[in-house]
């Protein structure tokens, strides 16, 4: 165990939570991106996997902290993104009315 490396578990971790609140809070998937929460979720899990063949110690819990955390958004992520899909494909089947045309004086009269 190194106390860096405790360190840098709870700044990321710290992180973490507000991320999840504000996918939560949002309900859009817009401003995040899914590939870059699966290559953290993937680095977390390598950490995991050393903690358990080469150094065990309590450390491994911040990793499962984290990677629990970053699960969390992750399914926010698809909720969300299912949600954004739903809104386009409203907004593409509802009628847009027409606008007059600025040209036409009778029609603002």
């Amino acid at each position: 165990m190194s106390i860096f490396e405790v360190i840098m578990l709870v700044c990321f971790g710290a992180a973490w939570p507000s991320s999840i609140y504000k996918s939560y809070t949002s309900r859009t998937a817009q401003g995040k991106s899914l590939s870059f929460l699966v290559i953290v979720l993937t680095g977390y899990c390598a950490g995991v996997l050393h903690k358990l063949y080469f150094s065990f110690d309590w450390v491994i819990l911040l990793y499962l902290l984290n990677g629990l955390m970053i699960a969390a958004d992750i399914l926010l992520y698809i909720k969300n993104a299912r949600f954004d899909r739903h809104a386009t494909d409203r907004a593409a089947r509802s009628p847009v009315p027409e606008k007059a045309d600025p040209g036409d004086r009778a029609s603002s009269e």
